[in-house]
C-alpha cells in the first residue's frame, strides 16, 4: 500500500534494490510462475523497471521487516539460504505467491474487511495519489504502467475531483 508494488514485484524485491537512506527502491525482477516453475524473471515492460521514492511510513516498514527477516535467519541457523529478497520465507527462499494470498486472506478475515483483496492495496496507493493532487504521468510510472491511458482507464473516477481548477485536491 506504500509503494503500489505488484504482488511479484514485491516477491522479486531484494535487498541490494533497497536504498533505506536514499529512501527508494528500484523494480528490477520479479518472482513468477514459468513453465520451469517459480522464476525469478526480469518486469515485463522496460516501464516496470523503475526507482519507487519511499514514503517515511514505508521505510519504518523495510527497516522493521529486516530486524524480523535477520530473527529468522538467526533461527534458521544453517538451513537459511541466502538469496538476498526482502520477503521470503522463514528459511530464506522465495514465498510461494499463493501462500501470500492465503495469509493476506486470513488477516483481512480477521480485521473483518473481507470486501478487501490484496491488489486493492496498489488500487488504493494510486487513489491516495491522485486524490492528493499527484500528476497522472507521474502515477503512471510510480506503477510501472506502460500507457498513460492505462492508468486513466483505470482510475479516471477519481479525477473528477479536480473541479473546475484543473488540480486535484486542495493543497
Amino acid at each position: 500500500m506504500a509503494t503500489g508494488l505488484r504482488r511479484a514485484e514485491l516477491l522479486g524485491l531484494r535487498w541490494s534494490d533497497v536504498d533505506l537512506p536514499g529512501r527508494a527502491l528500484f523494480v528490477r525482477q520479479t518472482l513468477q510462475w514459468t513453465d520451469r516453475g517459480l522464476e525469478f524473471v526480469p518486469p515485463k515492460t522496460h516501464r516496470s523497471s523503475r526507482p519507487v521514492p519511499l514514503s517515511a511510513l514505508a521505510v519504518r516498514a523495510l527497516e522493521s521487516q529486516r530486524a524480523r527477516q535477520a530473527k529468522e535467519r538467526l533461527a534458521a541457523g544453517e538451513v537459511w539460504s541466502d538469496l538476498g529478497l526482502v520477503f521470503a520465507s522463514t528459511i530464506g527462499t522465495a514465498m510461494e505467491p499463493r501462500n501470500v494470498n492465503r495469509r493476506f486472506e486470513q488477516l483481512r478475515a480477521a480485521a473483518g474487511l473481507d470486501w478487501l483483496h490484496l491488489h486493492d492495496l496498489r488500487h488504493a496507493f494510486a487513489t491516495f495519489l491522485l486524490d492528493q493532487g499527484e500528476e497522472l504521468r507521474t502515477v503512471m510510472e510510480l506503477l510501472g504502467h506502460s500507457m498513460i491511458r492505462m492508468t486513466a482507464d483505470t482510475y479516471g473516477h477519481v479525477l473528477p475531483a479536480r473541479g473546475s481548477s484543473g488540480c486535484l485536491g486542495h493543497r
